[in-house]
């Protein structure tokens, strides 16, 4: 039996159990399909089209309304992909608390709704195409006009082939009034494989980055439906352990977001030095970049939600261009308290 229809299999029976067992039950299915075209010749950056579909059944049960188990999966398919269906499939398997405010999260969870408010600098958005999950921790509270997280993402596991990989981040907001004070915060650690005795083996490396801006939410006071200006300084950190010690490029990043009914425009411009983030935008090595995205959202149903987007990349004596079509949505109904 192929993995896929083990996977069907499995996903069936959990949910009988749940609907036999469970005094809440709920179910959900994610669907995520893209198409990205990235013309990044220009500024001799990475150009790629990443064309595919996920598919993320989901079912939770719980005796109560602040503890949940969660299980199901991640399936991806490339188009024109001819990897195994093996290599798509990524558990999701978590347990939630939730009370006063507070939640927490254990396993692998989905990190849609939880990092997604990153900046591309630190968390470029390739992640959500490839690393739909997170594998650790996440605790997270939430009141009136504050919300404070902190995270760990464990992405690799040390053994004799593989490097010990970990990343760590805390982020938060605190509004006041029309205005409001965000941070982001990650620190990824990467270390050495197991009884490694290879001298030419790259060395322990830290590396991560911090963001700091100040925001004003004009909404309110104009006729477009959301418009949110912003501006901030950021600072890497990186380090080979024993090769050199802690470089600390930084600069400025300053954000504008406009949306008129389905119309909407966006632009980050970064001034600085050239920074290194292991997983952040690969444009953010430049010390001047500027990204201007005129979107359209076409479909905007309940759970459904499409989205077309026109990027330009603007680096010194350089502009790079991306097309992007995603169509997102979600059918069914988590933490549905049976009769």
């Amino acid at each position: 039996m192929c993995t896929l229809r083990r996977f069907i299999l499995v996903f069936f029976i959990l949910l009988t159990a749940a609907r036999g067992y469970a005094q809440d039950f709920g179910w959900n299915v994610y669907f995520h399909g893209f198409a990205d075209n990235r013309e990044y010749a220009k500024s001799g950056r990475y150009s790629q089209s990443i064309l595919g579909i996920r598919i993320a059944p989901e079912v939770s049960l719980s005796l109560d309304s602040i503890h949940f188990l969660h299980a199901g999966a991640n399936f991806l398919h490339e188009f024109g992909s001819k990897g195994t269906t093996a290599e798509q499939l990524t558990p999701t398997i978590y347990y939630n608390y939730k009370q006063a405010g507070h939640d927490f999260y254990i396993g692998m969870f989905p990190r849609k709704d939880l990092l997604n408010d990153y900046p591309r600098a630190l968390l470029n958005d390739t992640l959500s195409y490839y690393r739909p999950n997170v594998e650790g921790m996440l605790w997270r509270y939430a009141g009136n006009r504050f919300h404070q997280q902190v995270w760990i993402d464990w992405t690799s596991r040390q053994t004799e082939i593989e490097r010990e990989q970990f990343m760590v981040g805390i982020s938060g907001r605190v509004n006041f009034g029309i205005g409001y004070f965000a941070h982001h915060i990650t620190l990824w650690h990467d270390a050495g494989r197991k009884n490694n005795t290879d001298v030419n083996e790259m060395p322990v490396r830290d590396n991560g980055a911090t963001a700091l801006k100040l925001g004003v939410d004009l909404s309110p006071f104009v006729f477009l439906d959301s418009l949110d200006i912003s501006g901030g300084g950021v600072v890497a950190y990186d380090r080979l352990r024993g090769l050199y010690n802690w470089r600390l490029p930084k600069g400025f990043i300053g954000d504008l977001y406009a949306e008129y009914r389905k119309i909407f425009i966006s632009n980050t411009l970064y001034a600085g030095e050239g920074l290194d983030i292991a997983y952040g935008d690969r444009f953010y090595t430049a010390n001047f970049y500027n990204r201007l995205e005129l979107g359209w959202k076409p479909l905007q149903y309940k759970g459904l939600e499409s989205k077309f987007t026109l990027s330009f990349h603007f680096t010194p004596g350089a502009l790079d261009n991306q097309q992007q079509f995603t169509l997102q949505y979600n059918l069914g109904r988590l933490y549905t308290k049976r009769p």
